[in-house]
């Protein structure tokens, strides 16, 4: 079985599922029509037999009281009931028959047409009551004595029992009819309908399924290629047949996914449009800004020699135009993360050194202190770390305040590197836009020594290598806390990330002193 065709079957078992809940209430509205109809029809027919069986069982039994019970005489011996009983049970549709009279005052006799299957004590006292009991005769009531019957069940068997007494003096006569063969006949009657229902249940469910297959199939369809459009799939459109309502949705689907595509495309170009253009630009100005800044570096050695009104425009220039070769720099650098043009170039490197190179290098031995073991040999890219490392002291220093704490530990495959300072910590509007490029926490300086590229480069640069940065403020209140993590062994990423940098990956001066938050 294919994983689509499972993934398939499984998201039609789901509870949750629109195709099984269908198929459930399909079944159940048909259940509940075909219990019904099964139960009113048995109901009906048992009703009709029962009724017709003892319709006629007990009209042929009151003829026969009054054809032969009424004219046996008036003190007949136990041998005239008995021959009555007999002819009387002989001449009826299969019913037994027992009358009963007396010789003297309380001296019963009883005929029996069968004593074996219908004696005395299988009349309910009830009924001998009901039918032994004198009515008073008045308008609405013709006659003393009445017919009574009784369903009852001897043994398992169920019976019609019925009764009646000989106006005017006579025996009373007592009827016992087997009803086993209605019985039977209602219960092939039951099984006819239960398979009926059973019947009527699949055939629901089998007709939900057809109904939620055509109902549900375009809408499958239509969930199938949202989430590729999801997915980045634009040129994902449906084929469209019919003139329904699902027709309709498939139709604005298609319209909706050509125009959403039409304006990613557009954006896309503007977007590499414009990086092209900070890329051209950023290339253009390295060489004139390679000549100012030696002119610049000249100017600055012969600064002590010029005249105190024009030294302090020169050290401006100087100033301005390290800061611009900077910018410079870092807008390269951007634009090689968002060409997607970044490579890793790894090495084998002991984190504490790459730390302490890092520190020393920009003399700040003396306002950072490290905490970190040497031996820890992690396999990265040293630039790239020296690049993180370089704007989060350096971001801790001139926004935080000493002193400026580095701690180094791994955890598990990940090399955790943690920089506190102990200035007034990141505002928690701030917060979420520290690693947002030209985001500055305070407007009232928009303009400062630094680009607002610093941690945005940083935060890069530990993407490419698997990694992330976060910024949160001390529990302790006492300034903020960024941590670097990273994996301690980024050879996986090669595969994609490539293993050789360019020259250009190299010559980018990516440390942004100026910081985005603190």
């Amino acid at each position: 079985m294919s994983d689509a065709t499972r993934r398939s079957l499984l998201t039609g078992l789901r509870w949750t599922s629109l195709r099984l809940r269908l198929v459930v209430v399909f079944a159940l509205v048909a259940l509940t029509a075909a219990v019904s109809a099964s139960g009113i029809a048995y109901w009906l027919n048992r009703e009709t037999v029962l009724t017709r069986t003892q319709d006629s069982a007990l009209g042929d039994f009151r003829q026969e009281m009054q054809s032969r019970a009424a004219s046996l005489p008036l003190r007949p011996t136990k041998d005239d009931l008995q021959n009555a009983a007999v002819q009387m049970a002989s001449s009826s549709p299969g019913y037994s028959v027992l009358l009963v009279d007396e010789r003297d005052t309380g001296k019963p006799i009883v005929g029996n047409s069968d004593l074996d299957t219908f004696t005395l004590d299988n009349v309910p006292l009830s009924l001998q009551k009901a039918v032994n009991e004198k009515q008073p005769v008045e308008a609405g009531n013709k006659y003393e004595y009445h017919l009574f019957w009784q369903r009852v069940s001897i043994r398992g068997t169920p019976y019609l029992v019925g009764g009646t007494k000989i106006i005017g003096g006579g025996p009373t006569g007592y009827m016992l009819k087997s009803l086993d063969q209605e019985r039977q006949d209602l219960n092939s009657l039951a099984w006819s309908l239960g398979i009926a229902t059973g019947l009527a249940l699949v055939g629901s469910a089998l007709l939900a399924q057809a109904a939620a297959t055509t109902v549900l199939r375009p809408v499958q369809r239509l969930g199938d290629a949202a989430r590729k459009l999801g997915e980045g799939k634009l040129d994902t459109r449906l084929v469209v047949s019919g003139t329904d309502e699902l027709a309709d949705l498939s139709r604005t689907f298609n319209r909706t996914a050509s125009s959403l595509e039409k304006k990613v495309a557009d954006m896309s170009a503007r977007e590499e449009s414009s990086r092209r253009f900070v890329a051209d630009m950023s290339h253009e100005l390295r060489t004139p800004l390679t000549a100012i800044t030696a002119v610049a570096e000249v100017l600055e050695d012969e600064a002590d020699s010029l005249d105190p009104m024009i030294a302090p425009a020169v050290h401006l220039v100087v100033s301005e135009t390290r800061r611009l070769n900077d910018l410079v720099e870092n807008l390269m650098e951007v634009t090689r993360f968002d060409a997607g043009t970044a490579r890793l170039v790894l090495d084998t490197v002991d984190v504490a050194d790459q730390v302490t190179a890092c520190i020393d290098a920009r003399a700040w031995l003396d306002a950072v202190d490290l905490d970190a073991e040497r031996g820890m040999m992690v396999r990265l890219d040293p630039r790239r770390l020296d690049v993180i490392l370089a704007n989060l002291i350096g971001n801790a220093l001139k926004h935080g305040g000493s002193p400026v704490r580095v701690a180094v530990r791994t955890e598990g495959d990940e090399l955790v590197i943690e920089v506190r300072d102990h200035g007034p910590g990141i505002p928690e509007d701030v917060l979420p836009h520290v690693f947002d490029r030209f985001y500055k926490a305070s407007a009232s300086r928009p303009r400062s020594e630094g680009s607002g590229l610093g941690l945005s480069i940083a935060m890069e640069n530990a993407h490419i290598h698997g990694g992330d940065i976060t910024a949160a403020n001390s529990p302790d209140g006492d300034g903020a806390v960024f941590v670097l993590r990273l994996p301690r062994d980024a050879e996986p990423l090669t595969g994609s990330a490539g293993g050789a940098g360019s020259a250009g990956d190299h010559d980018a001066g990516v440390q942004d002193e100026e910081g985005d938050a603190t």
